[in-house]
């Protein structure tokens, strides 16, 4: 459990050191550094299948693509979706928007909370309705005194959840079908490193090629870290741990040097206090599960 949860732990803070390190990859640009990120992480993906021993899993999952071709279609389909978020992952800090990507990502868990209500039809607690209703009052009040709610912030908390209901609804929520949503990324990522005039880059960056090897290696150790944890953890205690990234990035956002906008203090007031009550809950529920494995124990010892 202790190995887990460290996992999990250091898991979070490698994505919050790769919100960071993507200002020191200037000057790159959003779609070059997502090209070379995609190529340098993707034989971590191949490593983690050797460390978890997924080898012949793996080569199932290729022959029932090759008897249902249809999901191929749908791997496409979440492809695009999660490689968008890693685009904007990137191009976020050094484009002015980090704040607006680290505020989608803290509403992402009340999306992925009433997204379940809505179509899975699941039932929710008194907590996980006072998360929800206090999120949606401040997305209220932001889109009442600003106008609206930023695109990259509807786009993080909007795109992941209907990610995870293609992946869960096609039986594809697992390392394997991530592996070839890669795959079919890499043309895109070939392209637009072609595009790259990396004499220039290094020139304006002499440092370029050493930050490139330390983004592989954070990109690929955070993802082995978070495959590792979900295979040891609770799954209720692994979504309570991963509610660190969030406030990482949003920290980070504001140590370069992004400010919030007055329009937003209520917003952000609103989902700390959602967030609280989701943790709240999420920790109710680990110690009612706790409860149950000890009584089934003390049972089967009997």
């Amino acid at each position: 459990m202790l190995k887990g949860v460290l996992l999990s732990l250091s898991a979070s803070s490698l994505f919050g050191c790769l919100y960071y390190l993507a200002v020191f990859l200037q000057p790159l640009s959003g779609e070059s550094m997502f090209g070379i990120r995609m190529l340098v992480t993707f034989p971590f993906l191949l490593l983690a299948l050797f460390l978890l021993k997924k080898q012949v899993e793996f080569v199932e999952f290729i022959r029932r693509l090759i008897q249902e071709p249809y999901l191929l279609v749908i791997i496409l389909l979440t492809s695009l979706i999660v490689g968008g978020q890693m685009w904007l992952f990137l191009w976020a800090p050094n484009n002015g928007k980090a704040l607006e990507v680290s505020t989608g990502y803290l509403l992402l868990p009340i999306v992925m909370v009433a997204f379940g209500k809505a179509i899975y039809k699941e039932s929710l607690s008194l907590n996980k309705w006072l998360a929800i209703s206090f999120a949606f009052a401040g997305v209220l009040s932001t889109i009442w005194l600003s106008g609206k709610l930023s695109l990259e912030s509807i786009f993080v908390c909007t795109g992941y959840p209907i990610y995870f209901y293609l992946r869960r609804k096609f039986g594809l929520s697992h390392l394997y079908s991530f592996v070839i949503e890669i795959l079919f990324l890499m043309p895109l990522s070939l392209y637009f490193i072609g595009q790259t005039d990396m004499a220039y880059i290094q020139n304006q960056n002499p440092n370029i090629y050493y930050l490139i090897a330390l983004l592989g290696l954070i990109s690929g150790l955070a993802l082995i870290s978070y495959t590792i944890a979900s295979t040891i953890l609770p799954f209720n205690l692994l979504g309570l741990l991963g509610y660190l990234e969030p406030f990482l990035l949003l920290i980070i956002s504001f140590i370069i040097g992004e400010t919030l906008a007055k329009e937003s203090y209520i917003l952000m007031i609103c989902l700390f206090i959602a967030i609280i009550f989701l943790i709240f809950d999420g920790l109710i529920a680990l110690r009612q599960q706790q409860k149950k494995w000890q009584t089934q124990h003390n049972k089967e010892v009997k």
